[in-house]
């Protein structure tokens, strides 16, 4: 009989997060796993055709980029009734499966704004024994602004959690680097190697620059400021290939397409993204975990502009890690100008990407890793 497994992740502003946990999930079911995703955030394209069981909880998005609020699909802000139904949905389907292994995506490290529902799941865990729970989380975590916020998340792991899977590479990030109780965890901490996909046979070499910020929500300043660039003599002889994301607001879209030349144009999606990032002349982006790891795995030269709005500090923390080991340029989103960014771009044209050793099979490390907790 196949070993069970519920895995939770819910995104609140980006998608990035359900890329990550489809990479994962995708890796699990081919390595036997009887696997359930339960997802509560907004309904997304990448998990409509899956292989595994997907439930979609009631969904909730934050109401801004700081996160300060939740609100329903329709931006109504969610109210206790709703979210009370969100738990006992939960509740109820860890129940029904009765998993031999449950996955919490960033929590108790991050999604305190689920904590209503996750708490009580690991309290349930605990009760009933006979599931092992553990956390997943990428290889950068965002610096807590509150105190007590790091000693609040290892008592829970300490209380509840049987492990804590960590996403990446300790050439890049060790989890101590931006968890600074990581001493004081007294469960197992895997390091799994980045979750990236499989290398691609790569598109024949193209004069593209891809520039792309996530699912767009947060890209304006970057994707405006590139379309600007183009214009530069020195980059005219490149297409500009910009990716908008599911998300860039129709207002925000229209301004953009009012600033492209001739050499430059617009794509709601990039296909064959890793293919086509490792034949193409250059890679612009946000430093997100996953388009690192698509940069990554395509060898691609890459300028990377992290985003650093409300006080974000993971994507700027990969970044300069990247540019450090020579992997990439590094140009910080405070003060990004078009010239900045062609200036940037034109330093990166002009050199090979250093060649350094990262595991990029952290799906496949994972899935090994819950094959010998059975």
């Amino acid at each position: 009989m196949k070993p069970s497994l519920l895995f939770y992740v819910q995104h609140l502003l980006g998608i990035g997060h359900v890329y990550r946990a489809r990479r994962l999930c995708d890796a699990l079911h081919e390595a036997g796993f009887d696997l359930t995703l339960v997802t509560g955030g907004l309904p997304v394209k990448i998990l409509s055709h899956t292989p595994f069981r997907v439930v979609q909880l009631p969904p909730l998005r934050t109401s801004g980029t700081d996160f300060a609020g939740l609100v329903d699909e329709n931006g109504k802000p969610a109210d206790e009734e709703y979210l009370a139904r969100r738990r006992d949905e939960l509740l109820e389907l860890a129940k029904t499966i009765g998993p031999d292994i449950v996955i919490t995506e960033a929590y108790p490290f991050g999604r305190r704004q689920v904590r209503h529902e996750l708490k009580p799941l690991a309290r349930h865990l605990k009760d009933q024994g006979g599931s092992k729970l553990l956390c997943s989380i990428r290889d950068i975590l965002q610096e807590n602004r509150k105190p007590g916020r790091d000693t609040e998340t290892v008592e829970l792991l300490n209380t509840f959690y049987d492990g804590v899977l960590v996403h990446g590479d300790p050439r890049i990030a060790k989890l101590a680097d931006t968890f600074p109780r990581t001493a004081d965890i007294a469960i197992p901490v895997y390091q799994t190697g980045m979750v990236a996909p499989p290398a691609q046979t790569p598109l024949p070499r193209s004069d593209e620059v891809l520039v792309s910020a996530g699912g767009g929500v947060v890209g304006e300043t970057l994707l405006s400021a590139a379309a600007v660039a183009a214009r530069d003599e020195r980059l005219s002889h490149l297409n500009f290939v910009l990716s908008t994301g599911p998300n860039l607001p129709a207002e925000a879209r229209e301004r953009l397409h009012a600033l492209l030349p001739a050499n430059a144009g617009t794509v709601p999606f990039i296909d064959n993204l890793p293919q086509r990032l490792a034949g193409c002349a250059l890679s612009v982006s946000q430093a997100g975990y996953n388009t690192v790891a698509d940069i990554l795995v395509a060898g691609a030269k890459s300028v990377l502009v992290p985003f650093a709005t409300d006080g974000e500090t993971e994507q700027t923390v990969r970044a300069t890690a990247l540019a450090r080991l020579g992997r990439a340029v590094h140009l910080p989103e405070t003060g990004l100008t078009p010239q900045r960014l062609a200036d940037a771009m034109v330093r990166a044209l002009s050199r090979n990407p250093a060649e350094i050793e990262i595991d990029l099979n952290g799906a496949r490390n994972t899935a090994g890793i819950l094959k010998n907790l059975m």
